[in-house]
């Protein structure tokens, strides 16, 4: 059910009242978000775009602060997800047309984040959109130029912002001095998967396959069993299995991802630029060099994959950032995944399973002060989804705020770049561009198919 008109007119005065503070703000977090809103009054509706695995996820967890009135994707079966009562559509449109919808989930593929955000916040409706928000470097500039114009409240979904018992912990620890003056960051993200030449098939018939592929170029459908590739499963080594050029295969095609690097580094990269205060609007790496890659195809000149039948992400790749101060940041495929820190006095490790090191050890003795994780959280712990519905209301930044995502998010996409040209790259935070190179500043942006154009 949806809001009365008199709820949903409170609902968004009140959230009008502290816009301009909360725009200029981060998060203090009340403790009312820590559960659903429970009250009419205190309920948003909810529409939610792309519901595959994440995306039926943060559809589920974002009914409990309001009901979900439309959904939509362009595979029939995944849109029969949800509420039997919502509405259904194949075109996203659709749900932003509802007047009555207050925010939008969206869980597509990476190549769709973007545009649907866009449209949304111009809508009206705030967003939590599914990591990595951008495809591209440019397309951060787009989205934080919308986000501005617009006054919308927007939360990537990098939820280990909000993992208190790890990378919360983890940071305090960092800038309350425990591991001393940060030298280094290893950054593991783990290895991509690799194929061998993906045979075309028949679209199925439930898939609208031209609008999945959106902004991206006209392509054929490919999906083959049986096919060698690395395996995600731990241990790797060459196997067979089902490889695909959709769905969850996307991540493994550059043409609509970044593989492990924004996968992963998204979460991780991120957690580790948070920790070294590396993600104001002017902050991010200096330098960005390749230490070693292993690639799946041939790249010509212009940073282009020449095969275009089989995974395109590298098997495997190292990277070296240099930020300031003289911060060294490994980023890198091998390894345990998690973040590394190695500082002047001690180092510390950390993971979605803890955090470990000499320095945890000794806070039996020497205890964190108490407010230390909420001062980096910007006030009292909420879930991630939690934090977002609660800005929702007070109009103030989320703690996953893209003003604060993009300078990481353009780590990862810098790397990448440096990766398939096989080169060093100087990166200009202030100017956000690559230095004295044009082929990698032509890649900070990708040429968008007609009818599918980000228009800003």
């Amino acid at each position: 059910m949806n809001l009365s008109t008199h709820s949903r007119r409170s609902f968004l005065q009140r959230g009008a009242a502290t816009a301009a503070a909360g725009l200029a703000a981060p998060a203090l977090i009340s403790p009312l978000a820590n559960r659903a809103f429970a009250a009419p009054s205190e309920q948003v509706v909810v529409g939610s775009i792309g519901l595959g695995g994440q995306g039926n996820g943060i559809m589920r967890r974002a009914s409990r602060f309001g009901p979900v009135a439309a959904v939509c994707d362009v595979d029939a079966n995944r849109r029969q997800r949800g509420p039997k009562d919502a509405a259904r559509y194949e075109d996203y449109r659709k749900v932003l047309d509802h007047k009555d919808i207050d925010v939008i989930t969206i869980g597509t593929p990476d190549h769709w984040h973007t545009k649907i955000a866009i449209d949304a916040m111009r809508a009206g409706k705030d967003v939590y959109c599914e990591k990595p928000l951008t495809l591209t470097i440019d397309e951060c500039r787009q989205i934080l130029k919308v986000l501005e114009e617009t006054g919308r409240v927007l939360q990537v979904g990098t939820q280990q912002r909000s993992g208190a018992n790890t990378f919360l912990k983890a940071i305090a620890m960092v800038r309350d001095g425990r591991v001393g003056k940060v030298k280094k960051l290893t950054v593991c993200v783990n290895r991509n998967p690799y194929s061998d030449a993906i045979a075309e098939a028949p679209v199925p018939k439930e898939l609208n396959w031209e609008l999945w592929q959106g902004q991206t170029p006209l392509v054929p459908y490919r999906k083959e069993s049986g096919v060698k590739h690395f395996p995600q499963v731990k241990g790797g080594g060459d196997g067979g299995g089902t490889a695909s050029n959709c769905h969850y295969e996307f991540r493994w095609w550059l043409q609509y991802s970044g593989g492990k690097m924004t996968d992963w580094g998204a979460h991780h990269v991120d957690s580790a630029q948070w920790m070294i205060e590396q993600v104001g609007p002017d902050q991010g790496p200096l330098s960005i060099e390749p230490v070693k890659v292993e690639q799946a195809v041939d790249f010509d000149e212009q940073g282009n994959p020449v095969q275009t039948d089989r995974y395109n992400v590298p098997k495997m790749f190292e990277v070296k950032a240099v930020f300031p101060d003289d911060i060294e940041m490994i980023i890198t495929s091998d390894g345990r995944n998690g973040i590394l820190v190695e500082g002047t006095e001690a180092r510390l490790f950390v993971n979605r399973g803890g955090v470990n090191g000499t320095p945890v050890e000794e806070l039996s003795s020497n205890p964190l002060p108490e407010d230390a994780i909420e001062k980096v959280y910007g006030g009292p712990l909420n879930s991630h989804m939690g934090n977002f519905m609660d800005c929702v209301k007070t109009r103030k930044r989320p703690v996953a705020d893209a003003r604060s995502h993009c300078p990481a998010l353009a780590t990862c996409h810098l790397s990448n770049i440096a990766l398939r040209l096989n080169r060093k790259i100087q990166w200009d935070a202030k100017a956000k561009q690559v230095v004295g190179d044009p082929v990698a500043n032509s890649m900070l942006a990708r040429e968008q198919r007609k009818g599918y154009e980000i228009d800003v």
